[in-house]
């Protein structure tokens, strides 16, 4: 792996920046309504809850990446294997958020430029940053973290200000019971974003503040999920429950509704800009972590071999998994939590923390 050295603060940024990503781009959580804001608190809650897996098994071996340590848990040839799904698994999702934005800026902004022009010319940014190295990127998180957060604080004043903000939206809470909000946090928010972060188990190694890593990444789960909480009360409470159940981007749509004085308004490009940001990150430490995992199973010397080829295989991927943008949502409900996250997320991980657990105390026990 590269040899890079992250402080708690970089990653701290990181792990908001990612969290937040496409997150506050779809509407998550809608099939419980107006009480979609819940499920993202019981999200969060509970993947609080993964990262303890992941943080357990890191603490088992701080210092080399997971594509190293599954070999070490359940051997070189089926640890190699689980490795390389992993590794596909990383790609699958830099394509979807890839394409995500992709259409997000086709339908708005460039609706004349096709996707994979826009698609292109975002990965090529993309691979200029991860050539660049991570360091550099943890960096680059840090600078836009303030400028993130100034549009954010900038769009909730005008929101107040343009009266958009109509509390009865939300109401009533529970009107179906906790039924439609447990099935929406099992199926959706725990999945995504949060239980996402079993890709920062590639970045893990480069923290140079071990004893940090476990309240900086909980620390930054609870400020994005905070964050996501307080944009869907938003766009609820602006757009009313119809209108953010049937919008692909129910942020854009709240913005484009502010109006202030007059003169204030069509402000959608500038909070493009913030959802570019977000993006970008999502899709880059995904993509590294595919770069870095496939370096490490094949052992490439020079990673940096790997990101252009496999920033095409992301490219053309995000053009294929679906022919148009209500195949690609419907896609990411309903095949993506049951095939992909619930393996990658949950259930490969918890079975080599068993593994990993049960070998650990027998050295121990050898030893002494």
């Amino acid at each position: 792996m590269e040899k890079a050295k992250i402080n708690a603060t970089q990653l701290f940024v990181l792990v908001v920046l990612f969290e937040m990503g496409s997150s506050i781009l779809v509407g998550v959580g809608a099939s419980a309504k107006q009480d979609a804001w819940i499920t993202i608190l019981l999200g969060m809650i509970g993947g609080i809850a993964l990262f303890h897996i992941y943080y357990f098994l890191y603490r088992y071996y701080p210092d080399v990446p997971p594509t190293t340590y599954v070999q070490k848990i359940t051997g070189k040839w089926v640890g190699r294997i689980l490795a390389f799904f992993y590794i596909v698994y990383f790609i699958y999702l830099a394509s979807r958020v890839l394409r995500d934005f992709g259409e997000l800026l086709t339908t708005t902004i460039y609706s004349n430029t096709p996707l994979f022009i826009v698609n292109t010319l975002m990965i090529l940014a993309i691979i200029y940053g991860i050539r660049k190295g991570f360091e550099v990127l943890a960096r680059v998180g840090e600078l836009y973290f303030a400028l993130v957060y100034l549009l954010a604080i900038t769009g909730i004043v005008l929101v107040m200000v343009s009266g958009l903000f109509h509390f009865e939206n939300l109401q009533p809470m529970l009107e179906n019971g906790w039924r439609p909000i447990l099935q929406a946090t099992i199926s959706q928010t725990l999945l995504f974003p949060f239980g996402e972060m079993v890709v920062f188990t590639m970045v893990l190694p480069f923290v140079n503040e071990q004893e940090k890593v476990k309240k900086v990444c909980i620390g930054g789960m609870i400020l994005s999920g905070i964050n996501i909480t307080i944009t869907i009360i938003i766009n609820i409470a602006a757009l009313g429950v119809d209108l953010y159940t049937r919008s692909p981007f129910p942020l854009l749509s709240t913005v484009s509704k502010i109006e202030v004085g007059g003169f204030i308004e069509r402000l959608d490009v500038l909070f493009m800009l913030y959802l570019v940001v977000g993006g970008f990150f999502k899709i880059t430490i995904f993509y590294y972590a595919a770069v870095a995992a496939t370096a490490d199973v094949f052992q490439f010397q020079d990673q940096r071999k790997l990101v252009f080829p496999i920033g095409l295989i992301i490219l053309f991927t995000s053009m294929m998994i679906a022919s148009n943008y209500a195949e690609h949502i419907k896609e990411g409900l309903t095949i993506v939590p049951i095939f992909l996250h619930w393996p990658f997320q949950i259930i490969f991980p918890t079975i080599l923390l068993v593994i990993a657990y049960f070998r650990n105390r027998k050295k121990k026990a050898q030893t002494s």
